[in-house]
């Protein structure tokens, strides 16, 4: 990925209340490109794996349960300034706490459940995205 990319995934908890299509219309209208796109479900290895960094964390256990109690849907988009673009438009991990018009703001209910996960940096963009696609997978 070349710094114009970044990774999202619709966390359960927005699935389940079928926001989906709501939450891509808002990052469509945001500007950014779809390169990837995948519906799927994390099992507890890869939940365990894709959020190892928290594994010391007081909330891993709950945070691997969440992410494995539904399907995700993974997406890779495109746009100038992707990450940073991209972590304004979805708002703080705190809905209470986001600002008006966030994907969180709108579709999150808490901290835990907060709708969207965003990448922080460009190099975990890269190495979240890697971990949902393959190369040939993006577009």
């Amino acid at each position: 990925m070349n710094g114009n990319r970044t990774f999202t995934m619709i966390k359960p908890d927005a699935v389940e209340k079928n926001y989906i299509g709501a939450i891509l219309e808002k990052i469509n209208s945001a500007g950014f490109t779809i390169k990837a796109l995948k519906y799927t479900r994390l099992s507890r290895a890869e939940a365990e794996t894709f959020y190892a960094i928290h594994k010391d964390r007081p909330f891993f256990g709950e945070l691997v349960e969440y992410m494995i109690s539904g399907p995700i849907v993974a997406a890779i988009l495109e746009k100038n300034n992707a990450v940073e673009d991209f972590r304004t438009l979805i708002g703080a991990t705190d809905p209470a706490q986001a600002a008006e018009g966030t994907i969180r703001k709108m579709y999150a209910t808490s901290i835990s459940a907060n709708a969207v996960h965003g990448s922080d940096s460009d190099d975990n963009a890269a190495i979240e995205g890697g971990f949902f696609f393959a190369q040939r997978d993006i577009h």
